[in-house]
């Protein structure tokens, strides 16, 4: 009785084992069925099983709100890569991406398959559930405070650039001795007239970061310096500094100085107290019909070949600290909560421009 009752002891357990690595092996193994199991797969296979996934699919629908030729530079890089895979590029601004997505999600004709854009719409696209979580080989190199954590590894997004604005300069108009150093430098009595904001959101989230560190009364005071505003890109401003039409900008993103300060323009890029960080996070569509070209292009965009591209570009990346102190104005809300802290930011801006 005893030897058979070990026996049968022994067969169940035996029995355990073999499900168990079976269960263990098509974890690893098994062919991911779904959208949201393909985007989670982390067998070794993975890449290989992408690619010929997406070479089956023949393209991948790419929204991005990159500007210049960045994203151009990236689509390439991708293509050269994965011959045989087609990128159809959108570009458009953060807010026409959100608005656009939207769109093809009331229809239910989603045509996007993984976007690139900025932290507020991937916030807004996360609350409307149109973001899938996934995850990637490259993840872990980058700091937990760059990832939306969807739970169980996966991320909602991470950031893959960063862009920074400061104060840009005409060295030919802008003696050094009033070159300002932080905000408490912009009431300087020299650069009366000579100040000019840009009028979108990233003049909005200057006058944000002015506020947090020196307050509305600091605000008053440099509205008596005779402050222009520009209703023009950031890119656009940094040409208007170049010309000496807007003499020194608050409003100047450090690539584009450096873009043009390469070509032999007289500028210069400081920062200030806090530096108003834009970040780009990749994303992949809830809904995405190329789902296997999606997934790839996202481990791309946040692999060491596509940080490269961005950092040749003069992006800055949460991969390379910088020496300044950092402000994310999104960080932290709710979509809602940061519509409501840029309406009051823009209009402390039109204010300030006001005569």
């Amino acid at each position: 009785m005893d030897t058979r009752c070990e026996r049968a002891k022994l067969f169940i357990v035996t029995a355990l084992l073999i499900i168990q690595g079976a269960t263990g092996a098509w974890a690893q193994g098994k062919k991911p069925a779904t959208l949201a199991e393909l985007a989670s797969y982390t067998g070794p296979d993975r890449e290989q099983r992408l690619l010929a996934g997406a070479r089956a699919e023949g393209k991948v629908v790419w929204y991005t709100s990159l500007a210049g030729s960045s994203y151009k530079e990236l689509a390439k890089g991708f293509e050269t890569k994965y011959p045989g895979i087609k990128i159809e590029a959108y570009r458009g601004t953060s807010t026409d991406i959100m608005t656009r997505l939207s769109a093809e999600a009331q229809a239910k004709q989603i045509l996007a398959d993984v976007l690139e854009t900025t932290v507020p719409p991937l916030t807004y696209l996360r609350e409307n559930k149109l973001l899938l979580p996934y995850t990637s080989p490259f993840l872990n190199k980058y700091p937990a405070s760059t990832k939306e954590s969807a739970g169980r590894g996966l991320v909602y997004w991470a950031v893959d650039r960063e862009t920074y604005s400061g104060v840009g300069y005409n060295t030919s108009l802008i003696p050094a001795s009033a070159v300002p150093k932080n905000y408490s430098d912009l009431l300087r009595p020299e650069l009366k007239g000579k100040i000019g904001f840009v009028s979108n959101e990233t003049g909005t989230r200057a006058v944000g970061a002015m506020l947090k560190v020196k307050g509305e009364e600091f605000l008053k005071k440099l509205k008596s310096q005779d402050v222009s505003l520009h209703p023009v890109s950031g890119r656009a401003m940094a040409d208007l500094v170049v010309s000496g039409e807007v003499p020194l900008s608050p409003t100047v993103f450090r690539d584009h100085a450096t873009e043009v300060k390469s070509k032999g323009a007289p500028v210069e890029w400081v920062p200030m107290d806090v530096v108003p960080t834009n970040t780009g996070g990749v994303a992949i569509v809830a809904q995405a019909r190329n789902p296997h070209a999606a997934t790839l292009m996202a481990d791309f965009l946040l692999s060491p070949e596509g940080a490269k591209i961005l950092s040749d570009l003069e992006y800055g990346s949460p991969l390379k600290p910088t020496s300044y102190k950092l402000w994310y104005p999104e960080a932290g809300m709710s979509m809602a909560q940061y519509d409501k802290a840029m309406e009051h930011w823009d209009k402390l801006l039109r204010e300030l421009g006001r005569k």
